[in-house]
């Protein structure tokens, strides 16, 4: 009994100095002129967890689409079609986009020639939702073919790569000719299918180009290119060549590709990005 309780002494008596010397620990801690840290940021050097740090602005998510019917764009981000008109969109040349529009979305008309947005972007997150006809006619690049092109020059390739061999590079949501989408994603023909893209551009100092475009690109939700950087253009010169960089403006607009088949699009928003 006497050797039970002195034990339960000695313990206690360990607990409370193990306790106190916790306490000072802390209190030295607390004291210490180090322990405060600080962060550079955009607005100025600021306190961790300081409450006069400024807050991001509000913004309010937009909806999620489903094969019946197209989503909201988010509260800050440039609507390009809402399912109504073209009036964003213009030719290659300047004039009136003749793509047809009908239920929502619209669709690549014979020999109507690409279109591209009457506003210039640069870095940017874009959202576009795409459906390669029902019906299957060809293979390989005849199938559904199409492209979304940052800055009119950066081709993120639209195909029907359901059960469809093509080459990897071409195939659907590669960066055309030079990056292979890290999964096939696609859905079935006819079906509606998203692209997110977040997108910085390249910057040029000259003719030298001193930071390439880099990418990072969901498709129908599963990440495909994990902010990869493209090495060069993405036109195509030949059956193995594609361009290389060129100098350009730092905003340009964005360019969907007719390549003959009717492809769809609706639901096409961007949000501007700083570089």
């Amino acid at each position: 009994m006497f050797r039970t309780v002195l034990l339960n002494i000695v313990f206690c008596s360990f607990a409370v100095f193990a306790g106190c010397a916790t306490q000072e620990v802390t209190a030295k801690d607390n004291n210490d002129p180090n322990i405060i840290q600080y962060v550079e940021t955009d607005t100025g050097r600021w306190m961790v967890h300081d409450m006069d740090r400024p807050a991001p602005p509000v913004v309010t998510p937009g909806t999620e689409s489903t094969q019946n019917r197209a989503g909201k764009a988010p509260s800050d981000a440039i609507v390009l079609f809402d399912g109504t008109d073209l009036s964003k969109w213009t030719t290659g040349r300047g004039g009136p986009a003749k793509w047809t529009v009908q239920d929502g979305y619209m669709q690549i008309a014979r020999e109507s020639g690409n279109i591209k947005t009457k506003q210039a972007f640069g870095s940017c997150q874009l959202h576009i939702e795409f459906a390669t006809p029902s019906r299957v006619r060809d293979t390989s690049q005849g199938r559904g073919n199409s492209g979304v092109f940052l800055m009119a020059m950066y081709e993120i390739q639209v195909l029907d790569s359901y059960n469809n061999k093509t080459y990897p590079d071409g195939q659907c949501a590669a960066l055309y000719g030079q990056e292979v989408p890290l999964v096939n994603a696609c859905r079935e023909p006819g079906q509606w299918q998203s692209y997110d893209i977040i997108f910085h551009r390249p910057i040029f100092k000259g003719k030298k180009v001193v930071k390439k475009a880099t990418f990072t690109v969901f498709h129908n939700g599963v990440l495909v290119h994990d902010n990869v950087t493209l090495k060069g253009g993405t036109d195509w010169i030949g059956p193995h060549a594609v361009t290389d960089y060129k100098p350009h403006a730092d905003k340009l607009p964005i360019m969907l590709q007719n390549h003959g088949n009717p492809v769809r699009y609706r639901n096409v928003w961007i949000r501007e990005l700083k570089d």
